[in-house]
């Protein structure tokens, strides 16, 4: 009866090529689930897909499989790829030694995969059980039957199916992604009634089509959540990167009912990096991607409401209250606000750049494309962090990477750590004080002109792939009028309002304003849209942090 008992219980799979780590896993596993579950694991691809064929003779359910990623003959997503003909249902997480966003990236677009895990995973009680209980959650609530996905039909050249694609990505929207040139992206625009005229068509799990929708629309429809639920909260935090994550977690942490509002997607410009080195507490390096994840289901465990592809137009001050107004009309009112509205990476000011953006022209990583970079001749443009992070990145796949600086040297912007790995890169090379003149193509980037700073000399190359990382500007401007700034957009905040002792124009109160206080009272800043801020992931979260010790501040003495 006790063997009867144990077969019939619903299975927890793991495999891993490692045996030391695949008793780790089961180990970690039958401690918090052996008494609900069963725990079978494999060391091979092949043997765990014999597991789950005996399995499913037998009738028994899978709820969650596990699969390292680096596995020789038949690697984690190619062995998820075909567990998922036998389990369609079954939750799938990805085991990865390295922060590896494109293989994460690959499995959603491939499996439907549910979670990667960074190993090592200790202490399993922080990093492997609290997803765990989710995915388990979430399978016994779906009638353990197989949970649709959200379909992107669209164009290798759209900008539009470019920005789809990495709204959802970054967001951790799983979504499957077909061409519209291929077979079942033509059956797919067909069922919908659609011509392929307008791409990107996106298919909603519960099956309703969407064509070209906005931002907002897409969020609404994808279970993203777009509207607060109350009309006054103690604290808004308005940006979703470090520093605006960072003040959510603490602030939600301590007790202040907190919502964040997000135009785009959370992580900001930290968010699109493939790997960040010298972050405090991760000597591998962790993606932006991970590192928002992890950040954002913090934020989401502590209470505090996230709202994704709303866009704040203006800030009010009604009395005590600190109105937030939103592109739609509507509103959200708080007792005070943090701003961590980031950055946005500058336009390249050459021809024909803009007509190719989305079509071989990207700002920021675009870590959805880099797939595509395979075999390629890849060109960036800067010289800070987040090129250097890329070109590392991009890579491991492309045939060459071309760093573009108008500078001299990387030394001026960039960390030793990345200009040691890029001088040690085969496939990297670097082009000082040279720019992009021009950018050529029909329909899609095939050549740029590149003209050096200092002869003059012009050069064209041909060039399918362009990454711009040129600069920093703030997004401020929403603020004219309210918020002080300086001649570059920054926000003035502390010391940086009484450069002469005096407080600014139009304070009433008899103290001056904290360190990160605006010259509105109970506005703060935080992160890269502070004047003079560090422009650095740690900095950002520590400011986000400090600024909600200053709104309890703000908030006893108000």
């Amino acid at each position: 009866m006790a063997q009867a008992a144990d077969t019939a219980r619903t299975v927890i799979l793991t495999v891993d090529d490692d045996p030391g780590v695949s008793r780790a896993v089961a180990r970690d596993l039958r401690r918090r689930y052996g008494e609900a579950y069963r725990i079978v694991r494999a060391e091979s691809g092949e043997s765990a897909l014999d597991a789950l064929r005996e399995l499913k003779l037998r009738g028994d359910l899978v709820a969650v499989i596990l699969a390292d990623f680096r596995m020789p003959q038949m690697n984690g997503i190619e062995f998820l790829e075909r567990a998922m003909d036998v389990y369609p249902g079954a939750r799938r997480v990805l085991l990865t030694a390295y922060a590896d966003t494109n293989a994460a990236i690959d499995a959603i677009n491939v499996v439907d995969l549910d979670h990667y895990l960074l190993k090592p995973w200790d202490p399993p009680e922080e990093k492997l059980y609290p997803v765990l209980d989710d995915l388990l959650r979430a399978w016994k609530s779906s009638d353990f039957k197989p949970v649709p996905s959200t379909k992107v039909v669209g164009h290798r050249f759209s900008a539009r199916s470019s920005e789809v694609r990495e709204f959802l990505a970054r967001n951790q929207v799983p979504y499957r992604w077909y061409s519209s040139d291929e077979p079942e992206g033509q059956r797919l625009l067909a069922a919908a009634g659609a011509d392929g005229r307008r791409l990107p068509l996106v298919v909603t799990p519960d099956g309703e089509p969407l064509i070209e929708p906005d931002p907002p629309e897409l969020a609404a429809r994808v279970g993203l959540a777009t509207t607060p639920t109350a009309d006054f909260y103690d604290l808004v935090v308005i940006g979703g990167g470090p520093a605006g994550l960072g003040a959510a977690v603490y602030g939600a942490s301590e007790g202040l009912r907190t919502v964040l509002v997000e135009r785009s997607a959370t992580g900001g410009q930290a968010g699109q990096s493939s790997r960040i080195e010298n972050y405090l507490g991760f000597p591998d390096g962790v993606s932006g991607a991970q590192l928002t994840d992890r950040a954002r289901r913090q934020a989401a465990k502590f209470g505090a409401e996230i709202l994704t592809a709303r866009e704040v137009t203006g800030l009010e001050v009604s009395g005590a209250a600190r109105i937030v107004r939103f592109a739609d009309g509507s509103a959200v009112a708080a007792h005070s606000v943090i701003l961590a509205t980031g950055v946005q990476y500058r336009q390249l000011p050459a021809p024909g750049a803009d007509d190719l953006t989305g079509c071989g022209v990207f700002y920021g990583s675009a870590l959805t494309e880099a797939s595509s970079c395979h075999g390629q001749d890849v060109y960036i443009v800067g010289g800070a962090n987040s090129a250097g992070q890329a070109a590392m990145y991009l890579a491991r796949g492309a045939k060459s990477v071309t760093l573009l600086l108008r500078g001299p040297s990387l030394s001026a912007s960039m960390s030793h750590y990345l200009i040691q790995q890029i001088e040690e890169a085969p496939n990297i090379s670097v082009r000082p004080r040279t720019v992009v003149e021009a950018a050529h193509g029909n329909g899609s980037l095939e050549r740029l002109t590149l003209r050096d700073v200092d002869t003059g000399e012009r050069e064209e190359v041909d060039a399918g792939w362009l990454f711009v990382f040129i600069g920093a500007a703030p997004l401020t401007d929403w603020l004219d009028g309210t918020v002080l700034r300086d001649e570059r957009g920054f926000i003035l905040a502390g010391p940086d309002l009484t450069p002469d002792g005096r407080p600014p124009a139009g304070w009433e109160l008899d103290r001056p304003p904290y360190h990160l206080e605006t010259n509105v009272p109970g506005v703060f800043v935080a992160g890269d849209a502070r004047a003079e801020s560090a422009k650095r992931v740690a900095s950002a979260v520590g400011e986000g942090a400090m600024a909600v010790m200053l709104v309890h501040r703000y908030l006893e003495q108000s």
